[in-house]
């Protein structure tokens, strides 16, 4: 069986706060659900602002491949008819051949909110729907506070839902507007609208009580065919539904087919690529596509994992684009370091310590090291117990300036003494910072031996204070993530001198690169 997704992530989701979406971001953002499969594409209300207007005038001109775009707005104004309507007429305007109107399910809104009587808001929901089916329209309707509006007085409620039908909607929506609502309690609504109309149920939850996938799911087994949400979650307030756990529950759990055949695998790129356009933090603990997702970080989960991947994972994460990943840190055991070795193409024979390597994970996480952030440094830790490894150079000493002068304000210079291949190399270099001038003296060294270290680049830096209450002589974490090609690598180092961590994370992640990486 089908069940319809909506996404409404270009319209409710940008009720997010701190979200704002251009036209241009929008029309990306659509074109990625339309490449994975999804049946609607809520593009935003014509009628509230230009952006969403250039955003249906770019949406006509796109051969939309698996989705239809669809239009949102409001009945019509209270002791208003809707041929005169403005926000009728932008839904018109818009050119889609979809509208998704609201209108009001709790009597308390009714009176409260649009001031208004019980029957005036009777007939503005069903003329607003037969006027836009009269100009050719589809219409689904979306019923704003359904599971509240039930609660408050049922039978007004659903005569909201008939006046819809009435008027011609091909679909109803039941909204839980305030995310309040129980599982039972959705489930109850949706049996009572089943039976009194004869059109098409869809869902549409928030996550206000941290129920609005729980009761999706419940709607869907109750015979809602439709169901609407966002990507990752985004909403106002607390969120909309997440589709990245629902359509994954809806198809691997329950069965259903929300997506055509092979596209489940998408999702995990879908989801980090609406966080980056939104410019967001991927919520890496995100159920199904977050990276912790599937991350194993105990040694006895780890090394049950090594003998059957079942026994701590619930799917296959590669059938949502996932991929396992297994941890090292204090936590860790031999399995842990056993998969990293693997995962990292570092042989492991019986001349590797892998136990005493463990031992000194252990010993420096408890002295402000990390190593589940820095899996290079674990890495190269294994890899220096490997028979006959030769680093490809060797720290003698280093030194670092930083002055500031007048007329050429603060700079850094450094001068780094290494090994390699047996010869002293001493060189010096300048940069706006102590870790820069550092970065750049030993890249000057090793270059002439190592050409490709001329490819990597410093792609992030992070410093982190662990003891606060010792002021500035606090011990101080450095994580260095470095970049060649495609290839990205984290390493870690620790110590009461942000030189002297700065230097060891930096020496680790070129040593990573020249020796591991390369593979």
């Amino acid at each position: 069986m089908n069940i319809q997704i909506y996404d409404t992530t270009l319209r409710d989701g940008t009720q997010r706060e701190g979200i704002s979406l251009s036209s241009a971001d929008k029309i990306r953002i659509a074109r990625r659900l339309d490449e994975i499969g999804v049946a609607f594409i809520e593009g935003g209300w014509p009628g509230s602002n230009p952006k969403d207007v250039e955003f249906f005038e770019r949406a006509r001109d796109i051969e939309w491949q698996h989705a239809k775009i669809c239009a949102f707005g409001a009945t019509c104004r209270v002791k208003g008819g809707p041929e005169e309507d403005a926000n009728l007429k932008a839904l018109l305007d818009s050119g889609m051949e979809i509208c998704t109107i609201f209108g009001k399910a709790w009597d308390l809104h009714v009176t409260e909110v649009l001031r208004t009587t019980r029957e005036e808001n009777l007939r503005i929901i069903e003329q607003s729907v037969a006027y836009l089916v009269s100009q050719g329209q589809r219409v689904i309707y979306d019923s704003e506070h359904t599971l509240d509006g039930y609660k408050a007085d049922p039978v007004y409620t659903i005569e909201t839902i008939q006046a819809a039908e009435r008027g011609g909607a091909e679909l109803v929506v039941l909204c839980d507007t305030n995310g309040g609502a129980m599982p039972w309690e959705v489930a109850e609504v949706i049996r009572a609208v089943r039976a009194a109309v004869s059109v098409p149920v869809g869902i549409h939850t928030h996550n206000d009580s941290g129920l609005g996938v729980a009761n999706t799911l419940v709607a869907v087994r109750e015979g809602a065919v439709h169901v609407q949400g966002t990507i990752n979650g985004y909403g106002e307030r607390c969120g909309n539904v997440n589709l990245c756990s629902v359509i994954p529950d809806l198809e691997i759990k329950m069965g259903f087919s929300c997506l055509p055949e092979g596209n489940l695998a998408m999702l995990y790129d879908l989801s980090h690529f609406v966080a980056e356009v939104a410019n967001l933090h991927p919520d890496e603990h995100l159920p199904f596509v977050g990276k912790s997702a599937f991350a194993h970080k105990a040694g006895v989960h780890a090394m049950a994992m090594r003998r059957n991947a079942q026994a701590y994972q619930h799917i296959d994460p590669e059938r949502v684009g996932n991929r396992q990943r297994i941890l090292v840190s204090e936590l860790s055991g031999r399995g842990n370091l056993l998969t990293k070795a693997e995962e990292y193409g570092v042989r492991v024979s019986d001349a590797v310590d892998v136990v005493g390597v463990l031992n000194e994970i252990k010993s420096l996480e408890s002295q402000g090291f990390s190593f589940e952030a820095a899996e290079a440094s674990a890495a190269m830790m294994l890899k220096r117990q490997e028979p006959g490894y030769k680093p490809p150079f060797d720290l003698v000493d280093f030194h670092v300036n930083v002055e500031h002068r007048d007329g050429r304000g603060t700079f850094a210079e450094a001068m780094v003494k290494v090994l390699v291949n047996g010869e002293l190399q001493i060189t010096a270099a300048e940069g706006n910072g102590p870790v820069a001038a550092l970065d750049a003296a030993l890249r000057k060294a090793l270059t002439p031996h190592y050409p490709a270290l001329a490819d990597f680049q410093l792609a992030d830096y992070k410093v982190r204070i662990l003891d606060g209450d010792n002021g500035t002589s606090a011990t101080t974490r450095v994580l260095i993530d470095t970049r060649n090609g495609s290839k990205r690598w984290s390493t870690v180092a620790a110590s009461p001198n942000i030189i002297e961590a700065s230097w060891h994370a930096l020496a680790d992640s070129v040593e990573y690169g020249l020796a591991v990486a390369k593979a």
